[in-house]
């Protein structure tokens, strides 16, 4: 018996439509994304940013929002993320008999009753990849956007900026989404932190747009350099928009948060000569749609991760990879710290006296993964040596000490 193929998804956030099992899935079709689900949710998760925002900032609206476009994320959620672009630029899908979206129309300003949000799409190399076809329906419509007739710029920021950037002789100043340069992936940053290759956070900034001023669209434009644009974009960007889609996984657990979300957070500051600039993270797993800033959610991640006993004696169970867990975290702080300023004594100091000064602990993690566990001393310096962390000269002292000896132990020197 031929057993169609169905999209998957999952029971808790997809429901009954998922069964039965047994059956060959894919994961879904990209030409009905975003789902009307996924349409739904982006439109109010996007509504509550925006509020965030305003109650913020004296009731104004952001100019430029910089959502982040990721492969995984869009496809666990059916493309939530385009639903929060949809509704910061005052759009909506359009729909063929079939069902499949066959472009987005703008929403008549009457209808929509605020200015029209100008966003930067920074996408993931597997979300360039994999939908070519939002890639192009989205161009489609900031193209659109930008030559607007009968809306004033002040109601319409895409075509303010797009054509500030024209009037500066810069082609394709509406040009909105970004990535790495075709058949590349990743930003480099994580890589720069993991090495200590870097002086100051405004270099990772500056990595950051290096790697992501890349434009994809319609037709030939499928990867073209577009440095000028990015950094007008990042002139005006007030807020960064980040989804999470994982209950296992968040920003502090790996690298790829702070070397993306952290570093266009700070790439922006550096465009805006240092003005802050806000960064709304959002969760994709509950139906909770009330976004937090950055700032919040570490501190509670790292409250109750990280620095959770029960949580650090379970991960410190788990022999060698569980001493790995623990020492990419510390990796990750630094990464938060050198892109988002995220510089917390607290966090440090209870993560020395937990993982390296508690003898137990560290013994433990010491014997499991040396490699580790040297990585957790060397962090801890490395925060204090930055301006991350003022740490007690003591506490220092100790920490010294203590990664001499490790070193010692890996370069296999006996001592007499």
């Amino acid at each position: 018996e031929y057993i169609p193929p169905e999209a998957g998804g999952d029971l808790l956030r997809d429901g009954a439509g998922v069964l039965p099992t047994g059956r060959n899935i894919h994961a879904l079709d990209p030409y009905r994304m975003p789902s009307p689900a996924a349409q739904q949710r982006g439109q109010a998760l996007g509504e509550a940013i925006l509020q965030q925002h305003r109650d913020a900032n004296g009731g104004a609206y952001p100019e430029t929002v910089a959502v982040n476009l990721w492969g995984l994320d869009a496809i666990k959620t059916k493309g939530e993320s385009v639903g929060i672009v949809l509704h910061m630029v005052g759009a909506r899908p359009v729909k063929e008999g079939t069902g499949r979206v066959a472009r987005f129309e703008l929403i008549p300003l009457e209808e929509l009753g605020r200015p029209r949000v100008d966003v930067l799409c920074n996408m993931s190399g597997i979300f360039r990849d994999s939908f070519q076809n939002v890639v192009e329906l989205l161009d489609d419509l900031f193209q659109r956007a930008a030559a607007a007739e009968g809306e004033p710029p002040e109601m319409n920021f895409i075509k303010k900026h797009a054509a500030g950037l024209k009037a500066q002789g810069v082609d394709n100043g509406a040009a909105r989404l970004f990535s790495n340069p075709a058949g590349d992936y990743g930003s480099m940053v994580n890589e720069r932190v993991g090495t200590g290759a870097w002086e100051n956070g405004d270099e990772l900034g500056g990595t950051w747009a290096s790697r992501n001023a890349y434009s994809y669209g319609r037709g030939g434009e499928r990867g073209t350099a577009r440095p000028e644009v990015l950094q007008g974009l990042l002139k005006t960007c007030e807020r960064v928009v980040q989804e999470i889609d994982s209950v296992e996984y968040g920003l502090t657990d790996i690298q790829e948060y702070y070397a993306n979300t952290g570093a266009l957070k700070r790439a922006a500051e550096n465009a805006r000569g240092g003005d802050a600039v806000g960064c709304s993270i959002v969760e994709a797993y509950g139906k909770d749609t009330r976004p937090r800033e950055l700032e919040e959610v570490l501190r509670l991640e790292y409250r109750s991760k990280l620095l959770n006993p029960r949580w650090a004696a379970a991960m410190s169970s788990q022999g060698s990879g569980g001493a790995y867990e623990i020492s990419q975290r510390m990796t990750a702080m630094v990464g938060w710290g050198a892109t988002a300023r995220f510089a917390e004594d607290w966090a440090w100091e209870q993560s020395a006296n937990m993982y390296a000064l508690d003898p137990e602990m560290a013994d433990k993690l010491r014997k499991a993964n040396p490699q580790a566990f040297a990585n957790v001393v060397k962090r801890m310096l490395e925060a204090a040596g930055r301006g991350m962390w003022n740490a007690k000269p003591e506490m220092v002292a100790k920490l010294r000490e203590l990664y001499a000896d490790m070193d010692d132990e890996l370069e296999g020197v006996v001592k007499g």
